[in-house]
């Protein structure tokens, strides 16, 4: 007998003891066995940890405690990366006084713990002005690439550069007005164009610097080039584009669309990555959206999700063919989203559950 969060439980675990709402009401009593059904019921009334029946508990036990140690050190350097980014002023830097050294050592400590980061449903909790908005997604772009060129086999020299190219995307976001870049509404055709020109801000800083791949120079130019021309700010074309660029465009995209901007509120990662498949069309790398796409999916059956209509469920089936549109039980009853007339889709994954 023990307590157990709710993300360990595993189906035909037995209640120990009750489970009561947070106001005091019977919502199961003990020697339950847990089914999908009261998965689902533990999920809505967010109920955190349960006490259980199980023989395997210590076991279990242990690679919790493997989790948390995973966990505090990938939150502790997470944390004092996003700090040193706050405390620093990224346009009094010359080439020669660029901190990358001190950059790359906070890279390479956070990625020791990259197990813990999943890029579906890792969300640091963040201030929503503008730089902490900036900062955050900053941080998430490196992570991101990291795992795209752990996932491509690349060396780990060249992962560390590519998360410093994630990192180092939007730094020229840091010479655009504030005015601009919290802007609500839609901007104008001169905020825009000014807008744009934070990839040659970008570049021009980083140009010079020593220490770094001539890709994360190039990411910070190229990020916003896509394959068929329709880029900016040189309007160059599929091979024209680096590598790095084309990898950090993939996460840059996701990052943007999945949390919440001035403008518009943060969409469901499912509905991101649909759209991310359709820019493979033309726009995106598509060899590395499918790669992205499979690797994200990869895990996610036995998650517990929140549908669009509301209603949770747990994701029984993925279809290669239709990675964002797995089959989902909700109840009894089963639902498959890529042929639900309705255009259910998921909203939120509440849980990754078992991997």
């Amino acid at each position: 007998m023990g307590i157990v969060h709710i993300s360990q439980l595993k189906i035909g675990d037995r209640l120990a003891e009750p489970v009561y709402t947070k106001r005091g009401n019977l919502l199961f009593d003990k020697h339950v066995v847990i089914t999908p059904r009261e998965l689902d019921i533990l999920q809505a009334f967010n109920i955190s940890t349960v006490t259980i029946e199980n023989d395997k508990l210590e076991a279990d036990s242990e690679a919790s405690t493997d989790f948390k140690t995973l966990e505090q050190g990938f939150k502790e350097h997470y944390d004092e990366l996003y700090q040193f980014l706050i405390r620093i002023s990224w346009t009094t830097f010359t080439s020669e006084t660029f901190p990358i050294l001190e950059l790359r050592s906070k890279v390479e400590r956070l990625v020791r713990y990259i197990d813990y980061y999943q890029v579906l449903t890792f969300s640091p909790n963040e201030l929503y002005d503008g730089h902490n908005r900036l900062h955050h997604g900053s941080i998430l772009a490196a992570l991101t690439c990291y795992k795209l060129a752990e996932w491509s086999n690349w060396p780990d020299r060249d992962r560390i550069q590519l998360a410093l190219a994630g990192l180092l995307h939007d730094i020229g976001m840091h010479r655009i007005v504030k005015d601009i870049l919290e802007k609500p509404g839609k901007l104008t055709l001169r905020e825009q164009e000014e807008m744009r020109k934070h990839t040659i801000y970008g570049y021009q800083l980083l140009k010079d610097v020593p220490g770094l791949h001539e890709g994360v120079k190039l990411s910070a130019l190229e990020h916003h080039e896509r394959d068929d021309g329709s880029g900016y700010p040189l309007g160059l074309k599929k091979d024209a584009i680096h590598p790095y660029a084309k990898m950090v465009a993939v996460a840059d995209v996701y990052h943007a669309m999945t949390r919440n901007r001035p403008y518009k509120a943060a969409e469901s990662p499912y509905l991101v990555l649909d759209q991310i498949k359709e820019d493979s069309f033309g726009k995106l790398d598509p060899a590395i959206v499918q790669l992205f796409i499979e690797k994200v999916t990869q895990f996610q059956v036995g998650a517990m999700v929140r549908l669009s209509d509301g209603r949770i469920g747990e994701i029984i089936f993925t279809d290669p063919s239709h990675p964002t549109k797995p089959m989902v039980r909700v109840g009894g009853k089963i639902i498959y989203l890529a042929t639900d007339p309705a255009g259910l889709y998921i909203q939120e994954i509440l849980d990754f559950g078992p991997t």
